[in-house]
């Protein structure tokens, strides 16, 4: 696809498919819906990792995991029940773990070196991987170092409009743009916004383009966590990439919708139950 070309449009919804694709049947188990691994910064920096990890597991991942590096272990642990922690000294380590089959990486990681090495580790590990944050910040100098390990692999990258303009700052953040950078990095590229796009194959899909739908609650820090850790636990259980990212999309703006005024990140995963209550999940 060249810049040139005008992508196939289409707005994001929840019909009755995607409502059964969320729910559980009584007879599966909790493997039978995946184990996330959200990977955690250091310590002083675990509270967006533990934002996305609560919203896998809200959205129906079977076990959910941080992955932390030693220093932070207590800090984690302390604040976390459900929500299992390990140390990923080394990650080769926890990745040997097969049931592990979603990884999400980049919120309050800390760019660098560091994070470069570990979303190449991930990347070829495979596994379905949610890149946000400083995952892709990170590669901001060399962007065609991430695309050569995302195309063609079960990819969501998720930036903001700053991140995409660092890692395609010769795309628009329209449309047009967003179907070029998805055939640019081989994978889904979600675009947040006042209309979050979602990028694949020639299409996008877009969420509030009319307006109707709009959820000016989520302007609060680590409302885009929630989001990573919302697609995370639905790769876990087994939804494509851009089939995740959308529905991600719709349940995260549904429940800032529902909560409403005084909404901070924290809330977004509390009210997830709520919504599939409305859904009928």
């Amino acid at each position: 696809m060249t810049s040139e070309s005008e992508p196939r449009l289409r707005s994001i919804a929840m019909g009755p498919a995607r409502i059964d694709l969320l729910r559980k049947l009584p007879s599966q188990h909790k493997y039978d819906h995946g184990h996330a691994l959200v990977m955690s910064g250091s310590a002083g920096r675990t509270g967006a990792a533990r934002l996305a990890a609560r919203a896998a597991l809200r959205i129906g991942a079977g076990l959910v995991t941080i992955g932390v590096p030693s220093e932070a272990l207590g800090e984690v642990a302390a604040q976390v029940t459900a929500v299992m922690v390990r140390v990923a000294e080394p990650l080769e380590d926890v990745l040997a773990d097969r049931r592990i089959n979603a990884l999400c990486i980049g919120p309050g990681y800390g760019p660098g070196a560091a994070c470069r090495a570990a979303v190449a580790q991930c990347l070829t590990a495979e596994r379905a991987v949610v890149l946000d944050a400083d995952a892709l910040t990170s590669f901001a100098d060399d962007p065609e170092a991430l695309f050569a390990m995302t195309r063609g692999r079960a990819v969501v990258m998720t930036p903001h409009g700053g991140e995409f303009r660092r890692l395609f700052p010769d795309l628009s953040g329209d449309a047009a743009g967003v179907a070029e950078a998805a055939a640019r990095a081989g994978c889904v590229v979600l675009l947040k916004g006042d209309c979050t796009m979602v990028g694949r194959d020639g299409v996008v899909a877009r969420h509030n383009a009319d307006g109707r739908r709009a959820a000016p609650w989520l302007a609060t820090a680590g409302s885009g966590d929630v989001l990573a850790g919302l697609i995370t636990g639905l790769l876990a259980r087994g939804l494509d990439a851009a089939e995740a990212a959308e529905c991600a999309v719709w349940l995260h703006a549904e429940a800032a919708r529902c909560f409403g005024p005084g909404l901070i990140a924290e809330d977004l995963a509390e009210e997830i139950p709520a919504v599939f209550r409305t859904l009928g999940v």
